[in-house]
């Protein structure tokens, strides 16, 4: 079955991560995406170690990889060749580019009029930041999401992946797929702006909105949740465990199994405005019925409730529901991560894009 975006043509002169995780994306939608590398390579190529066997068969950072595949990856100078690239792009219906705001057309002239350009960036093509650079680092400190990951009264901790940077990715495949349907619609070419910072502003959901109804900054909580409780990581006996209640229904049904006792269990604890006004009681009260079993135990004794062994990178590629749903496949040979998007056939048959 061919891709739905089959006969999609996308010019890719982004480089790092949520320019090329947008690509992919749309490669994997079954675009056909032409990545255009300058002569010394994307910058993430050089990202290790580790090092391992690329998509030509030479050795590349692992980083490249998680990014990239799926692509036609072409060597030009955008100063020197920049009539080549220039015919690629009017033959194009997409063009994703990563440059400060301004570049890509002061290297190459204005876009053609019917081609969907996607600008990403750090701070957008707008406001006082509009020509700062911007990594994933950078943007998660300013973006506050740094003041509220790690624990309590500790050194500011990032997201163990560059986070900005996927989930900008996410949205401009998402604003692409958009564009393209305007276009098929009225025939209009869409320049979409996407910037790191508003990506990362609005991801901050839930946290923001708490700020924004107390006049308080959220604070680091570990593992813990500011609106849920219990909601956050236990030891066991093996090990780390999480538990998340997010109904007061499971709450009773974690009471009944662990057989927890408290004169407010069934009492003020039954809500979770009760529990969360009584974290530390509740918690203390879970982590004491949690460590005295192991997490296997655990997951069967609480099934029906969400919960998990807190798991190594490999432990989770190795999970069985991992081997079933393929998350790992194989490009030109290589090992990678398999895109997340399925589609059901007519028949409720899984179809992988």
């Amino acid at each position: 079955m061919g891709g739905i975006l089959e006969g999609i043509k996308v010019v890719d002169v982004s480089r790092i991560l949520a320019g090329p995780y947008a690509t992919q994306m749309l490669a994997d939608l079954g675009a056909d995406v032409t990545k255009i590398e300058a002569p010394w390579g994307d910058d993430t190529r050089g990202w290790g170690p580790p090092f391992t066997r690329g998509f030509d068969g030479k050795d590349v950072a692992a980083y490249f990889l998680s990014c990239n595949r799926d692509k036609t990856i072409m060597t030009f100078d955008l100063k020197r060749d920049a009539e080549t690239v220039k015919s690629m792009i009017r033959e194009a219906d997409v063009v994703v580019e990563n440059f400060k705001p301004g570049t890509l057309e002061r290297l190459l002239g204005p876009m053609p009029s019917n081609v969907i350009v996607c600008s990403i960036s750090a701070y957008g093509a707008t406001g006082p930041r509009r020509d700062e650079p911007g990594y994933d680092v950078a943007l998660q400190a300013r973006s506050g999401i740094m003041s509220i990951t790690g624990e309590p009264n500790a050194a500011p901790v990032k997201v163990g992946v560059a986070w900005i940077d996927v989930i900008t990715g996410l949205n401009a495949a998402n604003a692409i797929l958009a564009a393209l349907f305007k276009k098929e619609r009225t025939g209009e070419a869409t320049h979409i702006d996407i910037s790191l910072w508003d990506c990362a502003i609005a991801a901050l959901v839930n946290q923001a909105h708490n700020a924004m109804a107390s006049g308080e900054n959220p604070v680091a909580m570990g593992s813990a949740h500011p609106n849920l409780v219990p909601y956050r990581a236990f030891e066991a006996k093996d090990g780390w465990f999480v538990l998340g209640v997010g109904s007061d229904a499971q709450w009773a049904t974690v009471v009944d199994r662990l057989h927890l006792e408290h004169p407010e269990v069934a009492g003020a604890w039954s809500t979770n405005q009760g529990r969360v006004l009584g974290r530390d009681a509740v918690e203390n009260c879970v982590a004491s019925a949690l460590a005295l079993h192991n997490r296997s135990d655990l997951e069967s004794m609480l099934e029906g409730v969400p919960c998990a062994p807190v798991n190594t990178v490999l432990e989770a590629l190795a999970d069985p529901q991992s081997v079933a749903r393929q998350a790992i496949t194989q490009h030109k040979g290589v090992d990678v991560l398999a895109s997340p998007l399925r589609f059901m056939t007519p028949q409720n048959e899984k179809s992988d894009v």
